[in-house]
Order: structure tokens, then C-alpha cells, then sequence
């Protein structure tokens, strides 16, 4: 079985939303990490049934968010790139992920 893990910035795009929407409404921020983590869970169920996002990467869309979970299947893991906005321009995150 593999690991499933958040990439650091990944990770600051889920805080960031969360602080957005709970600036919003209460409690709409610990809802979209709560739908962030079902999604994450489900695809470390089933990394190979996310959408195609390229060559290497899948993504799965979050529940009553406009948010994608972007990740890619490694051989020992499951790596979590962007917790990316719907309407932000596709593939922004692909120059930092690897450095």
C-alpha cells in the first residue's frame, strides 16, 4: 500500500482557502478541510480513479467546493501537489513542485 502525502505547498493553498471561507462564515473553512481530507482519503483508496491532469497527474474534484486535489501516483506513494482553485490558471503549480 502507499503513503499518501501533502506536498508543503499544497498544504498552504488548503490553509489559505480554509482562512478565506471561515473569514466568510464560520465553520465554512473546517467544512472545506473536512471535504479536502474525504478527498484525500478516497484517493489514497484509489489513486487511479482521479481524472487525468497531463502525463503523470490526476486530480478529483472537492464536494461543494470549486477545488481540484492534484496529485500524482509514485511507485511507494501518493504525492498531494496543489489543492487548486477551479478558475486559477491551470498548471500554475507545476514549476514549484519539484524543486
Amino acid at each position: 500500500m502507499r503513503t499518501l502525502d501533502l506536498h508543503r505547498s499544497a498544504t498552504a493553498e488548503m490553509i489559505e482557502a480554509a482562512r478565506f471561507y471561515e473569514r466568510q462564515r464560520h465553520g465554512v473553512g473546517f467544512r472545506f478541510v473536512q471535504r479536502v481530507e474525504e478527498v484525500c482519503q478516497r484517493i489514497g483508496e484509489s489513486p487511479d480513479a482521479g481524472s487525468p491532469l497531463g502525463r503523470k497527474d490526476r486530480r478529483r474534484t472537492v464536494p461543494g467546493f470549486p477545488y481540484n486535489v492534484v496529485y500524482r501516483v509514485e511507485e511507494k506513494r501518493v504525492l498531494v501537489l496543489a489543492i487548486m482553485h477551479q478558475r486559477r490558471k491551470p498548471g500554475y503549480w507545476m514549476w514549484q513542485r519539484y524543486r
